[in-house]
């Protein structure tokens, strides 16, 4: 497997070297001794409002003083069917229903569909697509990780940081808007292509963007990876080793903060990843203090991935030139019958998939997402089901919390990083 192990300097200050790993304050594990069993044990609920929960979860904790003996999730407050609303919509139009999945990255999603379509179908987009997907996803894998750290640092009391990563990402915002019309329903791609091209201007502002990012970047870790509270309330919380990650489905940051080196784009490379230089980063402890770390890292390995794309941006077409996928030009319609019979057929019926079905899975900003689609020939699926990160690995917050502090819950659940829109989907 090619892929290569991110040491991380703590802080990014030389006197700690690549190693250390500094310990400030109360740090060392707290004997909270045997319950006692003739006390009354506490059911609360943290949820299905409250801002720590990151959505709409509820969790019904059992506790001993402080001290969590159970948490049962409760999901399906965001239940809105998209598998199934993607059954009664043409190929095409499921796309928005995946900008609604996971709102905080959502050219991603848009991206998987797609690509799962054309897998079906046996489509090879245009190599300045391929390109342009890349630069989106990454663009959008930024994106959820700036908000990952922005509330990760309210959830621990530090509000500053918060300030930082949400400036950044009202800039990617206007990189959405400017090329697609939206700051979060992006709705970007279609099957063979994109809705439209890079507006002029657009990849200069995504390069300057990406080249003034790590300033930020650097401020936000020194900010919370010298601070006292923030290791405390992280260091050797939530621990899970790289066995147990697997044996429970983690993917993403998740799994390699527990030291297990699994990225989709090394493992099972697309759109020629196994061409682009960069690094996985791989955490050692496996608690929400790697958690934070392997994310903050990735940004910078994004912003790598995104110059490399940005340099070798190819010329030419964004959609496959064939009329029974993709839409004729304005000037077309107008000036050749053909091409105006082409879209209307395309407008008023759809794309016709062969029959099949197809499974593809990318990396996504919280793991592995998969998208599985079954076609009967027709203009719409017959069967369509995703293979969401955040649903997986929401099911080891039981095992995470167990023995820990109440506050120690809220920390481990930020660490996830979830979004209940891709749970109850």
């Amino acid at each position: 497997m090619s892929t290569k192990t991110v040491e991380f300097a703590v802080g990014r200050t030389p006197e700690m070297g690549v190693d250390s790993r500094p310990t400030y304050g109360p740090l060392a594990p707290i004997d909270l001794g045997e319950p006692d069993i003739g006390s009354e044990h506490m059911l609360i609920n943290i949820g299905p409002q409250h801002p720590a929960t990151h959505g709409v979860l509820r969790l019904v904790c059992e506790l001993d003083g402080e001290t969590v003996l159970r948490v049962i999730p409760h999901i399906g407050y965001l239940h809105s069917g998209f598998e199934k609303l993607g059954e009664y919509r043409s190929w095409n139009q499921v796309v928005p229903l995946t900008d609604r999945m996971d709102y905080l990255a959502p050219l991603i999603y848009n991206c998987a569909y797609v690509m799962s379509v054309e897998e079906l179908m046996g489509i090879e987009v245009t190599e300045r697509c391929k390109v342009v997907r890349v630069i989106l996803m990454e663009l959008d894998r930024i994106f959820g990780h700036l908000l990952f750290s922005g509330t990760w640092s309210i959830d621990v009391g530090a509000f500053t940081p918060f300030l930082y990563t949400f400036q950044e990402r009202e800039k990617i915002y206007s990189l959405h808007e400017s090329l697609t019309g939206a700051r979060i329903t992006t709705s970007a791609t279609r099957v063979g292509g994109m809705m439209a091209d890079l507006p002029e201007g657009w990849a200069d502002a995504c390069r300057k963007f990406v080249n003034e990012l790590p300033r930020t970047l650097d401020q936000v870790d020194y900010l919370l990876a010298t601070n006292g509270i923030h290791l405390g309330r992280t260091q050797d919380v939530g621990i899970i080793s790289g066995e147990e990650a697997i044996n429970y489905g983690f993917t993403g940051p998740n799994l390699r903060a527990s030291g297990v080196p699994y990225d989709v784009r090394k493992d099972k490379p697309y759109y020629d990843y196994e061409t682009y230089d960069f690094e996985v980063p791989i955490g050692e402890h496996g608690d929400c203090y790697d958690r934070f770390l392997v994310r903050m890292e990735e940004m910078r390995q994004s912003i790598r991935i995104i110059n490399q794309a940005l340099d070798r941006l190819p010329d030419g077409p964004i959609n496959v030139e064939d009329p029974r996928i993709s839409l004729p030009s304005k000037t077309d319609c107008m000036n050749d019958m053909e091409s105006m019979i082409h879209h209307f057929k395309l407008i008023t019926e759809g794309i016709h998939a062969p029959v099949g079905d197809s499974w593809f899975s990318v990396e996504a900003s919280k793991g592995e997402l998969g998208m599985y689609v079954v076609s009967d020939g027709g203009t719409k699926p017959v069967r369509w089901r995703v293979r969401p990160p955040s649903f997986v690995n929401l099911s080891v917050i039981p095992k995470l919390a167990e023995g820990h502090l109440m506050s120690d819950l809220i920390m481990i659940n930020a660490s996830l990083d979830i979004v209940l829109g891709e749970i109850d989907r």
